[in-house]
């Protein structure tokens, strides 16, 4: 039980602006054997929650960007705003990836899409991923 509880923090803290990998932990428990499809739940379910983190700091945050601490600079947002509005929120299926995936959940709060759209784009997305992850630690040559 334990080690379901420390994939979902580390799924949910991936997602968030922290540096954390997710990947890691799931492969060592999918290569312990534990249930492919409960792990692959467990870590989406947790790295989708991540996500809905960063969308509320874009959704409410954003009148803060002018703080030093505030995580974005003003010209990264508005670059950030510019490829979302050319690429839409299709783009929220490419939430999982590594270099900008944090950022696009930050903009499509600050772009006030719906959360309930929000929330099945990045999901489909980030499970896909888990399930290559999944897919690859059971692989016989990496036994």
């Amino acid at each position: 039980m334990i080690s379901y509880l420390i994939l979902f923090l580390s799924s949910f803290l991936a997602a968030t602006v922290l540096p954390f990998y997710s990947e890691v932990v799931l492969f060592a428990l999918i290569r312990q054997g534990e249930p492919a499809v409960v792990l692959i739940v467990i870590a989406s379910v947790g790295n989708t929650l991540g996500a809905v983190v960063n969308w509320i700091l874009g959704r409410y945050l954003l009148h803060y960007q002018d703080r030093r601490w505030f995580y974005f600079k003003a010209d990264q947002v508005t670059r950030m705003q510019h490829w979302f509005q050319r690429y839409g929120v299709w783009s929220l299926l490419f939430a999982w990836l590594p270099l900008g995936g944090d950022a696009l959940t930050f903009i499509a709060g600050i772009m006030k899409v719906r959360l309930g759209l929000f929330v099945i784009l990045v999901g489909i997305g980030k499970s896909l991923r888990y399930i290559v992850v999944v897919y690859l630690a059971e692989m016989p040559i990496l036994s």
